[in-house]
């Protein structure tokens, strides 16, 4: 097949340095538009990030020569692609977003600013892919021929959210008590001070515990309207904290159930899951998305963080509650699951549901 031309905002940045490495030789897309701040612009990409790339593997050849121009560029990146993937902060993405969508190019996004939007979806493809429909009323609403935005929800939560779905269909979420330990790179570059952090926890995130406790309950929610609501069934207390840890975002969760599981019925659910993303054979899919771990010391993030490359869940210590009805730990790449990979998961989907044709 002919691949489609994509574009990255912000393509200098970490998350932006993650999407140019994981679209090398992707089989559906080809990065043919790169754009970033007006400082970074006017040169080609190599120049653009020279003593400032900070991925393990080279810059990919091709794009290494591609010129950078900068984000109001937009007529640029008409000419060039076919939709792009934001890689830009929130900030930005308040201005930029909109208007690509409004020129008629869809924005599958990283940035935060949509994620309360009510139409817009926040999408993790084995949850909520039913939530793409709302996309039509979307663009009606906005007069938008051909653009939209999708975006993804914050990294921290990709750890536990699939392994908490796969169980809600039938045992029907009530209370959620997570505490996360994220790493490092989940600030970005240059991210925490080695002063705060090294031999260090920092118990506080800005906006991540509210982000923790919201965004889960969109992505459960249901289509009203033409509006996302969250749903009113599932209440979530969260304590997030930054550990001295490169890569890996862990949780350990405490769950309560309206219909209480047994053990064994948890680890058949888990270990049958077989989510859309597989069936329909996405790339970017692992080939089994939720791994148990039988340790009773896994999961951790430097030995189980690259499972699935870098796109399963790894799932350990399940056992009864004290206070609610079970226990867990749960792992996940934020830099991957949950940031640039998790991005092209949801742009294969909204491909191969004809969203981006």
């Amino acid at each position: 097949m002919e691949k489609i031309p994509v574009g990255i905002l912000g393509a200098t940045g970490m998350v932006g340095q993650n999407y140019l490495r994981l679209l090398e030789n992707h089989p559906w897309f080809e990065v043919t538009f790169l754009c970033a701040s007006p400082h970074s612009a006017g040169k080609t990409y190599e120049a653009a990030v020279e003593r400032r790339w900070h991925m393990p593997t080279p810059i990919p050849k091709r794009e290494s020569q591609l010129y950078v121009y900068s984000i109001d560029q937009i007529s640029k990146a008409l000419e060039k692609c076919q939709f792009v993937f934001s890689a830009i902060d929130t900030d930005v993405a308040k201005e930029y977003e909109e208007q690509y969508a409004a020129a008629g190019l869809p924005v599958v996004s990283n940035a935060g600013y949509h994620r309360q939007t009510p139409d817009v979806p926040v999408l993790i493809p084995e949850i909520n892919a039913s939530h793409l429909s709302i996309l039509p009323s979307q663009q009606q609403k906005r007069g938008w021929e051909k653009g939209f935005i999708v975006t993804k929800p914050n990294c921290s939560i990709q750890s536990y959210m699939i392994p908490l779905a796969a169980l809600h269909e039938k045992f029907q979420l009530k209370k959620i008590l997570v505490t996360t330990m994220q790493a490092v790179s989940g600030a970005g570059y240059p991210g925490v001070p080695s002063w705060d952090i090294y031999e260090n926890v920092v118990p506080y995130i800005a906006k991540e515990e509210e982000k923790t406790e919201n965004e889960p309950l969109k992505i459960f929610g249901s289509i009203v309207d033409n509006e996302i609501i969250p749903t009113p069934d599932v209440r979530i207390s969260a304590h997030c904290n930054r550990v001295p840890v490169l890569d890996g975002h862990l949780a350990c969760v405490s769950v309560e159930f309206a219909t209480p599981p047994s053990r064994e019925e948890i680890l058949s659910i888990w270990n049958a899951y077989t989510p859309i993303t597989q069936t329909l054979e996405l790339p970017s899919a692992p080939e089994k998305t939720i791994l148990y771990r039988e340790e009773l010391n896994r999961p951790q993030p430097r030995l189980d963080r690259d499972a699935g490359k870098g796109m399963a869940i790894t799932v350990g210590r399940l056992r009864p509650c004290n206070l609610l009805d079970f226990r867990f730990v749960a792992l996940s790449h934020n830099t991957l699951r949950g940031a640039a990979g998790g991005g092209i998961l949801n742009a294969e989907l909204l491909f191969t549901q004809r969203y981006l044709t």
